[in-house]
């Protein structure tokens, strides 16, 4: 399958949710929403498995930020029914906005003639 990824704005990160494995292991996943900007269904809600990623979703991301999402789809079966998953496995923070970039008067002055 080939690589998928979307970028978007975090409007959402909900609470960690956790629970006990039938094998006695504790596991815990939390879910985060983005904005994609797109005109028809822009938010596409994403989950992270694990304690060290949900850890690690909150303490470098927040609500608000520009991020880049690579995942991968999953997909199981119960009671007859088909259950999907969208599993982030990197976020990345953009720098430009992913709605485009438009560029402030500001952006456009050189006011000392570094290029930085």
């Amino acid at each position: 399958m080939s690589e998928l990824k979307v970028k978007g704005k975090i409007v959402k990160i909900l609470n960690v949710e956790s629970g006990m494995s039938k094998a006695d292991k504790e596991w815990k996943k939390q879910n985060f929403v983005i904005d994609t900007g797109e005109q028809y269904n822009p938010e596409i809600c994403f989950q992270v498995f694990g304690s060290e990623k949900c850890e690690n979703l909150t303490k470098f991301n927040k609500v608000g930020d520009e991020v880049t999402v690579n995942f991968n789809v999953s997909s199981r079966e119960f009671n007859g029914k088909y259950y999907h998953n969208l599993d982030a496995w990197m976020i990345k923070k953009t720098s430009a906005p992913f709605g485009g970039s438009k560029l402030n008067e500001s952006d456009t002055e050189e006011s000392d003639g570094l290029p930085f």
